[in-house]
This record gives C-alpha cells, structure tokens and sequence, in this order.
C-alpha cells in the first residue's frame, strides 16, 4: 500500500492535520479531500460556522474572518466560460480581496473573451454549490490559473467543497496537483 495522508489532532494549534501514513484515508471526505488525499500533499483542514452571513462581502471573506487570517491569504475559486480559445471553460483563483479579471485570464489560456460562468452551471460541471467551489475534485476537469500573489505566502486557503470548510496548503503544491498555472489574473 502505498503510503497516504490521514488525519490526526495536532494538539498545539487543536486543528486536524494530514500525515502520511499507511493507513487509510477517512471515508467520507468532500471530492476535494479524496483528491488530496490522492495526490499525497500535506493539507490542513479547518472547519468553522457556515452561518456566517455572507451579505455583500461574499463567502471568502466570511471564511477569512472566521478562521482568523487575512483575507490575501484566503482564494475563491471562480468559473468562466472562453471563446476563441482552446479550451470553453476554465477555473480561476485569486484572492477573495479583490476580483478576478476576465481579461487577464483570457490572455493567460491563449482565448479571446472569457465571462463568469452562471453560477448554476458552475454547480452542475464542479458538483459543489456557490460558496463552496473548490479547484480539487471537480466533476469536469478544467484548464485553471491562480493568481500569481498566492506565491507570496507560505500557504493559502481555498475552499474544501463545502460551504465552512477550507483547505490549507502551500501554493506550489496547490499548482502541482491542480496542473494549473499562475498569473496576474486578480484586480
């Protein structure tokens, strides 16, 4: 067997880790946690209170505060849909700070336009719901770029799958398993 993460209490900060190990994984788990689990990169899991309400400043943000981090270091993942490209949809993620910019990522897969995905097809090609998209484990696999400021942080957080469950993780291995690529997509 080969050797894969499972969780433990980390008893200084009381939050649940990954380690590798041969034990197997926990069932249960949102796509996104199977898919990591999978890929064998250390994540961390953190969990808080989805009542949170959202108003204005969106998911992320409410996320941001909620684990207590500043909000350049928490990422929502945004769909778009390309023309004049190669690919007809694909996945950005940047800061929750700011917004993405749909030039910039047009420009980074080689497309002429890209526009926001509606938020009910985004649901259906990523299987999760708005406020809880995350890059890993989606139903359809989809060309993605991250924000090059993710780079300036040791980790950073994206979403787990669910609405008050984020994933933390260093961004080289969030490129890595992602196969993505980075640029200046946010504003």
């Amino acid at each position: 067997m080969n050797p894969r993460p499972s969780p433990y209490i980390d008893n200084g900060s009381n939050r649940l880790r990954w380690a590798f190990t041969n034990v197997r994984p926990v069932k249960g788990g949102t796509p996104a946690i199977v898919a990591l689990e999978r890929a064998g990169v250390p994540f961390t899991v953190h969990t808080f209170s989805n009542e949170i309400a959202p108003g204005d400043h969106g998911y992320g943000k409410a996320a941001a505060a909620a684990i207590g981090v500043e909000e350049s270091r928490v990422f929502k993942t945004l769909l778009v849909t390309l023309t004049g490209g190669p690919a007809s949809q694909a996945v950005g993620v940047v800061p929750v700070s700011g917004q993405l910019s749909l030039k910039a990522i047009a420009t980074c897969l080689h497309a002429k336009k890209a526009e926001m995905l509606d938020p009910k097809v985004a649901e259906r090609l990523t299987g999760y719901v708005v406020g809880g998209i995350s890059p890993f484990g989606q139903r359809k696999a989809s060309p993605t770029v991250i924000d090059s400021s993710c780079l300036a942080h040791p980790t950073i957080f994206v979403s787990g799958g669910k609405r008050g469950l984020d994933i933390e993780i260093a961004p080289n291995d969030l490129i890595a398993v992602l196969g993505a690529v980075t640029g200046e997509i946010g504003s």
